[in-house]
């Protein structure tokens, strides 16, 4: 797919330089109009057609499969990142003396579910950041014989490092450990296979760099380890035949990822995230990750060239979609004056922090630095 063709299913980029997909991501045109199509059907012949949503809502599930490289039976929608993250916490039988380890600087999504089983008697350890990167070997240090779990975020948000998830991985399979991810900053934008990285469980929220709406995300379950994740929720739609309504049959529970989908779907945002991922697969991901890579090199030589002080590291395996970065100059005036000129970023990680996208271009970086010589000397 050509990336003028790209371009064009976003018109956000007529309005603003947006470099801001690590916070929320603006929707293509196909998505919009995927939503608006269904919402006519809706009106026009209520839940005449519902059949055919659910067979839509299964095509989405097979492309988020291929999108992390697993099976679409270890795939559920859910709400989002926290509640992906959660159904692992709460869904895991725990002893007390228990550990968690996770890097210390997470996004909360990626905390305070772990910190929730305090009244279980979950410890909760944190890896140390050392010039802004996690060593395997610290998260290896903290491992005991009580540690049940690693989780991590493929690249963190407040300075854009990517961790290392196939050394993880490998550590947690070599302990018998399990390994989840918090994948929201990296899936649409970095290649992603679950099988290679040894990952049992995987969560990412659709409103960033999947380019869909607030509300709708994936929760990856390995089928190594389905079965002993108990359903924080259940209800109608989580056992098997969930159509057959009557007699009861509580005992015939899902087997597979779909057991944490306890209800009525959310089909506005499923159909969405399905036109999103459609796009993101066109192109390919090897290739928004090589377009996505090269705009952040470009920014971070300039950057440099500057005399800005680039926070995020960019050493082999460690570059993502994210760029923070300090200028020489007060950040808070930096950041209001590209703001008020039409660069969409944001204040994170002690700087400037900007995530562009496959359809952001060149000459859109070059207008940042436009407006940033008029501001740093």
């Amino acid at each position: 797919m050509e990336m003028d063709n790209v371009r064009r299913e976003f018109p956000v980029a007529g309005n603003l330089v947006y470099f801001n997909h690590a916070a929320v991501a603006p929707l293509p045109l196909r998505s919009v109009k995927r939503v608006e199509d269904f919402l006519r059907e809706y009106a026009a012949k209520g839940c005449l057609d519902y059949p055919e949503w659910m067979v839509y809502q299964e095509r989405v599930r097979g492309l988020a499969a291929r999108l992390v490289g697993g099976d679409e039976s270890e795939i559920a929608f859910v709400k989002n990142t926290s509640t992906g993250i959660s159904i692992i916490a709460q869904g895991l039988v725990w002893r007390t003396g228990d550990n968690i380890i996770i890097p210390e600087t997470e996004f909360p999504a990626n905390a305070y579910p772990w910190f929730n089983l305090w009244d279980k008697g979950v410890e909760v350890r944190m890896v140390r950041e050392r010039g802004g990167r996690y060593r395997v070997e610290d998260f290896e240090s903290l491992v005991d014989g009580r540690t049940r779990l690693i989780s991590v975020s493929w690249v963190e948000f407040a300075t854009g490092f990517r961790n290392d998830l196939a050394a993880i991985g490998d550590l947690c399979r070599e302990r018998g450990i399990h390994f989840c991810v918090d994948a929201i900053q990296g899936l649409g934008v970095l290649w992603m296979d679950v099988e290679e990285y040894k990952i049992d469980f995987l969560a990412a929220d659709g409103h960033k760099w999947l380019l869909a709406p607030e509300g709708i995300g994936i929760l990856y379950v390995s089928r190594r380890v389905a079965g002993e994740l108990r359903p924080l929720f259940v209800g109608w739609n989580s056992v098997e035949d969930p159509s057959d309504y009557l007699p009861y049959h509580f005992d015939r529970l899902r087997k597979d990822a779909r057991k944490f989908e306890e209800g009525s779907p959310n089909l506005l945002g499923t159909f969405a995230l399905g036109s999103s991922l459609e796009l993101l697969l066109e192109v390919g991901i090897e290739k928004v990750e090589e377009r996505v890579i090269a705009l952040t090199d470009l920014l971070v030589d300039g950057l440099v060239e500057r005399g800005c002080s680039v926070l995020s590291p960019r050493g082999e395996g460690e570059k993502s979609g994210i760029v923070v970065f300090s200028s020489c100059v007060d950040d808070n005036s930096v950041f209001n004056r590209l703001m008020e000129d039409g660069v969409f970023c944001a204040l994170r990680g002690g700087g400037i922090r900007l995530s562009p996208h496959l359809y952001n271009t060149e000459e859109e970086v070059y207008r940042f630095f436009d407006i940033l010589d008029r501001l740093v000397p």
